[in-house]
Order: C-alpha cells, then structure tokens, then sequence
C-alpha cells in the first residue's frame, strides 16, 4: 500500500475541490464547486509546474439561482473548457433540475451547450463529442425501484440543448441501475481507454462498466469491465495511464482503486478519516495524472452514510502519488 503526501493546501477561496484537466500550456486546471460554503462562488483555477496556485475566473452564475458550481471539467482541441455545472448539491430543492453544461471559450464566453439538468457529474471528450455521467435520473421511474443514471453525448457545436431528464432526451447513449440499496448513486467517473471505449463508474454500485462504439458512434455494446467490493468501494473521478492502469478515486472509502489491464483490482492507497493536512486522502474526488504524480483533489464535504469522511475542514488540500 502506497502513502499518499501532501500536494498542497488550497487558498481560503476553495473549500470543495473536484475535477483536474491539464491545459494546452501544461498547467493543472481544477474545478471548485465549493458547496461546503454557499457563500463561496464556484471558480476554476490553474496551478503551474512550481505548484503556485491562481484563480483562472469565476464561472458564471446561473441568473435563476444566483450560483455555478463546476464539477467535471475537459478541455476540447480548441481548448474551450467544458464545465458540468452541477446545483442540485445544493440543499435548495428549487435548484434540483437546474444543472448545465457549459463551454468556456479562450476568450472567455461562456455558452450553453444545455441547460435543466439533474445531476451533471464527469465529463471527457473525444472525437467531436462531450460524454457527459448524469449520477441521478429520479424522473425515471424503473420498474425495480432502483436509481437511473445516464451517460448524454453532445456534439461539440451543440448549444441551448433542453434536458427533461426523461428517457426522451435524444443525448442519451446509455443508462445503467445502481443496485446497492445502501447507496442509490450512479454513474459518476469516466475516461476513455486507449482503443477509444468508454469506460464509466457506477458509483454506488463501486463497478467499472465499458461502452464500445460502432464506426458510426453509436453504441455497440456494454460490459462489465471491473468490480471487487474488497478493493473499490465507490467509482469517483478516474484516469488511465499510458500502461492501461486505470486509476480511480475511491470517494467514500477514502482510497484509490487501482485496475490493471487484465481485470484485476487493487487498492494502492488507503487513509483514515482526517482533515488531509498531511497529505491523507480526505473524501478524494479525482484522479488525475501531472507531472508524473496522481494529483488528488479532497472533495472533503459529504459526511456520513458510507462514508468514512465525518466532518469538513479547512484548508481545502490536493493529495498526490508518485507513479512508478
């Protein structure tokens, strides 16, 4: 089992941490929803290869609610940065199915790419397209009783898209059931592996799942791609490296799964509940690879349940791995 260290403690300005993309210029670009003060506006900000942090902009609120709060960020060949503003964290049920999708040009425009989402999570893109985990689809009603989630696809042009959350909306490509009745959460991480399947974590269920896609991107089919309840609990932020090691945030368990090529699960690291100044997984929201290192933002915000996070703390801080 690996320890983790600190990578460094985050500004005043930041109290929840999520998601990593890596700009053109190869800075570290991270997504700052800040829920656990609603005081706090919602920014992205960059960290350069000395590790000095800055604020890039606020994102732009949302004028029904008053707020943004980005989680899953990606960059396009364009290099607009690609936002889910995800509300219905926020404990007013009015913000439920205000959640959006947003592209950020480098001019700094932001567009609506689509808007009345429930739960807009990961994001990554690729060949033309934004995939998009929708984590809770509570207009669906299955026959089981079990929560939908869904991954949605937008074409890279697309704008003002309007959502229902209904199995009607065209930009669904898929949707899954989370059985673990402990946990009605779902699809949450994503990435591509290196043959251009889409690989999504279905959160509550802690299982790895893998779309393949016809030439014509529709879909193929869909499998099980790795699930061990002894080594990942929950399915968060994840990454692959260039060795086909998939690695993924272990939200609830405070720990990084790890799954090889062939299938195989591991945890590779692993803390107690703490406030992660000293460098602990503390809630880990993502996994993302710079520099060498696994950089991991601490969501540090959701107590309680399953989770082994027991109370919020500042300073925000960002764990990290070296890789081998």
């Amino acid at each position: 089992m690996k320890t983790t260290k600190l990578f460094m403690k985050l500004p005043d300005y930041i109290c929840t941490p999520d998601s990593l993309a890596v700009a053109a210029n190869g800075e570290l670009v991270l997504s700052c929803p800040n829920y656990a003060d609603e005081s706090l506006p919602g920014c992205i900000v960059r960290i350069d290869k000395n590790r000095k942090i800055r604020k890039w902009f606020d994102v732009e609120p949302l004028p029904e609610t008053g707020h943004a709060r980005p989680m899953g960020i990606a960059f396009d060949e364009r290099e607009n940065l690609w936002i889910c503003d995800n509300q219905a964290w926020l404990p007013n049920p009015a913000y439920k199915f205000k959640g959006r999708i947003l592209r950020v040009t480098p001019e700094g425009k932001t567009v609506t790419v689509a808007y009345g989402m429930e739960h807009p999570n990961g994001m990554r893109i690729r060949n033309g397209y934004a995939y998009v985990t929708q984590s809770l689809m509570e207009k669906v009603a299955d026959p089981s009783g079990l929560m939908v989630s869904a991954v949605y696809r937008f074409a890279i042009d697309e704008e003002n898209v309007a959502v229902t959350n209904t199995l009607a909306d065209k930009n669904i490509i898929a949707t899954f059931l989370t059985y673990n009745p402990e946990c009605q959460y779902g699809l949450d991480g994503i990435e591509f592996d290196h043959e251009g399947n889409l690989l999504v974590g279905n959160f509550g269920d802690g299982t790895i799942h893998r779309i393949r896609f016809n030439p014509d991107q529709s879909v193929k089919d869909i499998s099980l791609y790795a699930a061990d309840p002894k080594n990942l609990y929950t399915t968060d932020g994840m990454v692959m490296d260039e060795k086909g090691n998939l690695y993924i945030a272990d939200f609830s368990a405070n720990a990084i799964g790890m799954v090889r090529p062939d299938g195989t699960v591991e945890r590779i690291a692993e803390s107690p509940d703490s406030d992660g100044f000293g460098g602990e997984l503390d809630q880990p929201s993502e996994a993302g690879i710079w520099n060498g290192l696994l950089v991991i933002p601490c969501f540090d915000t959701a107590v309680g349940g399953i989770h082994k996070n027991t109370k919020h703390e500042m300073p925000a801080t960002i764990a990290c791995l070296e890789l081998d």
